[in-house]
């Protein structure tokens, strides 16, 4: 993969005078202190302090975009847009006015090149030019968004997803909506959490777990034969009771995928994890590329 069509994610659009104190009292990140060239991950939670999405926002314009996966976008959109009330905050979906491109490979440069994109220098930079932004997120890769025609380009998200799990990325779909505090899926580790901006929904949970300290699980990369985004994971120290979760899944095309899986951090390196029952395929853990702490 070079540059392909990222057809699982859409793009929503919030924009108004008031965006940007709206979303800082929404979001787990920290709007307020975005940056115009700067992306970050984020999440958005129930007031029980469990994630309904996870996401990538920057500012561009009088507005910020948010990338998630399609499966959850309009759902997100409803939700929030109940909560503008009187704020000068519009809502959007923009997916069908633009393309997002996922640029990753070998050949990044030409692939960029081609799509008319300049590139930051820095992890999480955003560069506008013309009709096409770009940002660097890790793992040597690019998001572009593109207007115009890109009739030339095919639909893959594999690589991009399988980016994801590698560089530790998680993005909650329909399967494991409410399954997780922030930190349980490693927010913290990846920008996306702020103990200092204030409130949003859920904050004082996920404030509580921080500064208590009664963090159980945490997210883990692995290797299985097969798997689904929301499937209960288990080992024999906890008998029939799940021990975990499968948060993202993809194909390693040697008949084997790469997971996130939220595990129990006491046991995670020293258990034996299976996915669907104790029966089932065995969890092989791999390196994240960040600190566990």
């Amino acid at each position: 993969m070079s540059a392909a069509l990222l057809e699982d994610f859409s793009l929503l659009r919030f924009s108004g005078p008031d965006a940007t104190a709206f979303l800082h009292g929404q979001l787990t990140c920290d709007v307020q202190g975005l940056k115009t060239a700067s992306s970050t991950y984020g999440g958005y939670c129930t007031p029980k302090g469990r994630l309904l999405a996870t996401f990538l926002l920057w500012r561009e314009g009088d507005g910020y975009q948010m990338l998630l996966p399609s499966s959850i976008a309009e759902p997100l959109r409803k939700r929030l847009s109940m909560y503008i009330l009187r704020a000068k905050v519009k809502a959007e979906d923009i997916t069908t006015t633009v393309a997002c491109i996922g640029v990753l490979g070998s050949d990044t440069a030409s692939a960029l090149a081609g799509l008319g994109a300049q590139v930051s220098e820095q992890i999480h930079g955003v560069w506008i030019e013309g009709a096409v932004t770009t940002i660097r997120l890790p793992g040597n890769r690019f998001l572009a968004v593109k207007a115009g025609d890109t009739s030339n380009l095919a639909a893959d998200n594999g690589a991009w997803n399988a980016a994801d799990i590698a560089c530790g990325i998680p993005f909650i779909r329909p399967a494991t909506q409410e399954q997780f505090v922030p930190q349980m899926v490693n927010l913290d580790l990846i920008g996306a959490l702020s103990y200092t901006k204030g409130c949003y929904p859920g904050q004082e949970i996920v404030a509580r777990t921080h500064y208590l300290g009664r963090l159980k699980q945490r997210m883990y990369r692995a290797s299985v034969a097969a798997a689904a985004p929301g499937d209960k994971l288990y080992c024999h120290e906890l008998g029939d009771q799940a021990a975990g979760m499968v948060v993202s899944v993809s194909s390693a095309g040697d008949g084997h995928q790469e997971v996130l899986a939220v595990l129990q951090t006491a046991n995670a390196v020293t258990a034996s994890y299976h996915c669907g029952s104790l029966q089932g395929p065995l969890l092989s853990l791999k390196t994240l590329p960040y600190s566990m702490g």
